[in-house]
């Protein structure tokens, strides 16, 4: 059984894919969750947002690893959450019977790198998609991003410009390290900080539904 826990928003009928929400830095599973309307309103989808295992002394809410750095993990607690949520992700797909080929993993600040750390582990089996709102692609030692074998993912990228937590210019390595790699990216800047820009909805649920109905 996972050790994660976690919220659901199951489909109307027979789920058509499978979304995953990571939330960011001191929240919890509730977070994200009432995003699953907004991105899927036709409720095809099973949606699904784990709390993330760690908490850290003096700080409120979940976290998914120690910042020594932004853009650089805390070794320990990174691997730690990665296990956590692959067999949380592993025991999603047998229990809902959606494939990762049915899976978009998508997050905020903290939880968008957790969703490019299952998602682009070579270790892991590919989603159909990534969405990732304000984050980055990690620095970690011992782990590095596959994409040779996984050229069907997609990625939507947004981020703001005036981001004073994670610099846009983390996105944009994103995108180049994405796309260099032959692989399909909508990126999305807009004029905010470290947030998700309410504007970015209909583009998000756009290309969440074209993702998993290609």
């Amino acid at each position: 059984m996972a050790e994660l826990q976690f919220e659901q928003r199951p489909a109307d009928q027979e789920p058509n894919g499978l979304l995953v929400l990571h939330h960011g830095r001191g929240t919890d599973e509730r977070d994200l969750l009432g995003l699953a309307d907004l991105l899927d309103s036709e409720r095809r989808l099973h949606v699904v947002a784990p709390r993330a295992p760690l908490q850290l002394p003096g700080s409120p809410g979940y976290h998914w690893y120690q910042v020594p750095r932004v853009g650089y993990p805390d070794l320990r607690t990174f691997e730690e959450s990665r296990r956590k949520l692959a067999q949380l992700h592993d025991e999603l797909w047998e229990r809902t019977g959606v494939g990762a080929d049915r899976t978009v993993l998508g997050g905020f600040s903290m939880g968008t790198v957790m969703s490019y750390a299952l998602g682009l582990s070579g270790d892991r089996p590919a989603p159909a998609g990534i969405l990732a709102f304000s984050g980055f692609v990690p620095t970690v030692e011992g782990w590095e991003p596959s994409l040779q074998d996984r050229q069907r993912l997609r990625a939507f990228i947004a981020h703001g410009r005036r981001d004073p937590i994670i610099d846009v210019a983390f996105a944009q390595r994103a995108r180049e390290l994405l796309e260099g790699a032959g692989l399909d990216v909508s990126y999305h800047e807009h004029e905010g900080g470290h947030h998700i820009d309410p504007r970015q909805f209909d583009s998000a649920a756009r290309w969440l539904a074209s993702t998993l109905t290609v």
